[in-house]
This record gives structure tokens, sequence and C-alpha cells, in this order.
């Protein structure tokens, strides 16, 4: 009689060990990385351009500074209107979904044998639950909403978030190649300088990046400098090439 006990207790004990830990913030993640990435690549290109063309190191900050406050504007009001974009267009075809359940139900219920014999379901198996959600008009609506669709309710402050995540990943990236020009005044040290701290700033990131994206870290790494290097050395020529016309 003790045994049934035992057995519920080492069960519950089971359970309580084997807690799945999913990462949940990915869309966070992902404006970070759109921020952070852009913040170090155009800043860094835009100073080394200006650093082609003999430009002083408070030159070189003051329009950097102005190309960080513009490019956090400018990024943090793409990814709201983005988010804004996705939630409209979710809630668009909420409704034409609904308006579909209420006037042809019997179709609707179909596509939902449809789906659920894709993994597999028999008619005697999927039967019961198209009749159960056919009772439950919520459950129904949810339902064809995430595996017709493939849709998820936006959380409403998304937009919001998203541009401040943006702008703010924007700036935190944006100030990594434009440090050395605060402390340096001959902008040829400042431009090495931050040719150094921004490489290693990239490849730090491309690494981070990496491992949050499930990408083999290091090959991010150097793809993240490689690009970075190139937007830089692009922008640093073509400065060269216009002087010396």
């Amino acid at each position: 009689m003790v045994k049934p006990v035992q057995d519920e207790e080492n069960q519950r004990l089971l359970l309580d060990d084997h807690k799945e830990k999913h990462f949940t913030s990915g869309e966070v993640v992902r404006d970070i990385i759109i921020g952070v990435s852009d913040g170090l690549t155009v800043p860094f290109a835009l100073a080394a351009g200006l650093s082609g063309a003999n430009a002083s190191s408070s030159l070189v900050l003051t329009a950097g500074l102005a190309e960080v406050a513009a490019g956090a504007i400018s990024m943090g009001l793409g990814g709201y209107l983005a988010a804004k974009s996705d939630a409209d267009h979710y809630y668009r075809e909420l409704q034409r979904e609904q308006d579909e359940i209420d006037t042809v139900p019997d179709t609707e219920a179909a596509e939902i044998a449809d789906i659920l014999s894709e993994y597999g379901l028999g008619p005697e198996e999927y039967g019961p639950v198209v009749t159960s959600l056919r009772n439950n008009p919520k459950a129904w609506l949810e339902f064809m909403m995430k595996f017709e669709l493939g849709l998820e309710k936006p959380d409403p402050r998304r937009a919001l978030t998203s541009a401040a995540t943006i702008a703010l990943a924007y700036v935190v990236g944006g100030m990594v190649p434009l440090s050395p020009y605060m402390f340096l005044a001959s902008v040829d040290s400042a431009m090495m300088t931050s040719v150094v701290v921004t490489l290693a700033a990239l490849l730090f990131f491309g690494y981070v990046k990496g491992r949050f994206t499930g990408n083999r870290p290091f090959l991010s790494a150097i793809q993240t400098a490689i690009i970075g290097a190139l937007a830089s050395s692009a922008a640093y020529g073509m400065a060269k090439a216009v002087q010396a016309i």
C-alpha cells in the first residue's frame, strides 16, 4: 500500500528535476543584434572615412555623435514601424479568421481536420478535437491563428520596446568606435585605436551573437569582424580617393 505513494513521490521529484529551460527572449535579442551591429559598423566606417580625409579628431567626433543620434532615431523608428506592422497584420488576419468562422464554420472545421491529419491523426482521433473546438469559439479562433496561419498574438508593448531597445543598442555600439576620438587629439592615433577597439568589440559581439542565435560562435565572430573591417576600409579608401582628385 506504500509503494504507489512512493511512486507518485518519485514521479514528482523527476518532474521537478526535469525543468526545461527554453530561451524566450528572441525578439529582444534580435533587436539588440540589429542595433549593436549597425552601431558598431556605421559610425566606425564614418570615422574611418573622415580620418582618411584628414579631418581633426574633434570634427570626426562631432560628425560621429551626430550620426549616432540620427541613426538611433532612424533605427528605433524602423523597429517601431516594423513591430506595429506585425501587430496590424495579426489583427487584420484575426478579424478575417473570425469572419470565416462565423460565415463558413463547416469549411473552417474541415481545415482543422486537415491540419491535424498532417500530424498523423486519423478521423477517429481528430474528430473529438474538431467538435470540442467548435464548441469553444475562442479556442477555435486561437487554434486557427496559430496552426493555420502561424501567427502568435503580439505583445501590445512590443513596438515601443523594440524601438527603445534598437535605439539604445545603436548608441552603445556607436560609442565604441568614437570613444578614442574623445581622448586622443591626433586623428591618426585615434583612428588606429578605434580600429583596434572596434575590431575587438566586433569579435566579442559576433561571438556572443553566435551563442545566442545557435550558430558557431567563432565563425560568427570572424564574419562580424570582417564585415565591419570591409565597411571601414571602403569608407577610408573612398575618402582617400576623393581627396586625391
